[in-house]
């Protein structure tokens, strides 16, 4: 006798084992998280599979573990045919159960954390609690502060009392060649800072952050890589706006050109950002900084269609949301950097590069030529440090030649 695990799922016959109560729900999940009913019936099944096997092989609910599901599937390979979405089919199943409380959280061997991570994660700690500072700031000092400490330390006890400028400039000296010098220059950022920090809580008496060598850079070595308005329009008029992927890409793509916001900035935008009477978009930018850009007409044009005729049915209040199963939204920036390459490959574009930054470098580098000064340039784009916006003189040729002294040979 068949029987009905969801509107879209049936079993040849009643599900058996400790997991089979749990059946329906686990569908229902999978249901709201927007898989298709070809990924439904398929993770379902292997299911009901699996918890026959449990039970055959005398497993309770409480013993459930990923090594089980390790074991079925070298057993299951023996007399069906793998499907590619097994395993990741069973870690959603046990992932699920774990969340409703059915099988308890797997019991991992405590791990002796060394002392200079412990170290390193007080450090992670102040910059957030005591200095505020992004996650993505965070994740980008720590590594090379937890390098130090195991260059000078290895695994033994951390005393920063003993620390002394010879150790900062040979680890530099040693570290420093393997990386490229924007990376470089962030560990000699990241080591200044947590010798500060130390000094701060008085675990060291010098000033070892001023014996951190500079990293040599030429200031405003390389010109901004910027992707033209031709290139822009040609992007955009290639996007298929009748598919509601399409609608998604276009509204992301139209943000980053004409507002010159960062993948980030559009990858975390909730839909109580956007005030549609005032015609504002609010963006959390860099260290959690929070500004209003005004919403152009187009812009909001393609985010309404995209939410009225794109957008599918999800909890979640990111504005873009992933195409594919779990529905939800974007991870990080990457997803948007991905987007972006994509869209690019697609329509044949020779891009300066594949990322999204260049629309903030094209749109800047469109307002310079329309006689906007760095200040406002430097406002649109979010930059708190001037410095920043500087770099963008470099790509004003037109404007430079009209400063240029006149060849004292004469045209040749």
């Amino acid at each position: 006798m068949k029987y009905t695990i969801h509107d879209q799922v049936t079993l040849s016959h009643a599900p058996e084992g400790p997991l089979a109560a749990h059946l329906i729900s686990f569908a229902d999940a999978i249901s709201a998280r927007g898989y298709s009913a070809q990924s439904m019936k398929q993770q379902i099944r292997i299911a009901a599979c699996f918890s026959l096997w449990l039970k055959q092989t005398g497993v309770s609910v409480k013993d459930i573990c990923y090594d089980h599901a390790t074991r079925y599937l070298r057993f299951r390979a023996r007399h069906v045919q793998p499907y590619r979405g097994d395993r990741a089919a069973l870690r959603h199943l046990i992932d699920f159960m774990r969340s409703e409380g059915v099988i308890p959280v797997e019991k991992t061997a405590t791990r002796r954390v060394p002392p200079a991570e412990i170290c390193a994660q007080a450090y992670a700690e102040y910059l957030r609690d005591a200095r505020a500072l992004a996650d993505a700031t965070i994740n980008y000092y720590v590594p090379f502060v937890c390098d130090l400490l195991h260059h000078c330390f290895g695994n033994g006890k951390v005393n920063l009392s003993r620390l002394r400028a010879v150790d900062i400039v040979s680890f530099v000296q040693y570290r420093a060649p393997s990386l490229h010098l924007k990376r470089a220059k962030l560990m000699t950022t990241a080591l200044r800072s947590f010798l500060r920090y130390a000094r701060y809580r008085g675990d060291v008496t010098l000033d070892l952050a001023a014996a951190v060598p500079v990293v040599a850079n030429w200031s405003m070595a390389s010109i901004p890589r910027a992707i033209s308005a031709e290139q822009t329009r040609q992007l955009l008029a290639s996007i298929d706006r009748r598919t509601a992927i399409g609608r998604r890409d276009y509204a992301i793509l139209l943000l980053l050109a004409r507002l010159g916001l960062r993948s980030g900035e559009v990858a975390f935008l909730e839909l109580d950002d956007i005030d549609w009477r005032a015609g504002q978009v609010s963006v959390h930018g860099k260290s959690g900084q929070r500004s209003e850009m005004p919403l152009p007409a187009d812009v909001g044009k393609a985010i309404a269609a995209y939410l009225l005729r794109g957008r599918p049915h999800s909890a979640s209040r990111r504005v873009f949301l992933r195409a594919k199963a779990p529905i939800t939204g974007f991870r990080g920036p990457c997803g948007v950097g991905s987007l972006v390459r994509h869209s690019l490959q697609r329509a044949g574009i020779d891009a300066p590069t594949m990322g999204a930054h260049q629309f903030r470098h094209g749109l800047a580098t469109q307002m310079l030529s329309r006689g906007a000064s760095l200040s406002e340039i430097g406002e649109v784009l979010g930059h708190r440090d001037p410095n920043t916006t500087r770099i963008y003189t470099s790509v004003d040729i037109k404007a430079l030649r009209t400063l240029a002294l006149p060849w004292p040979g004469g045209v040749r």
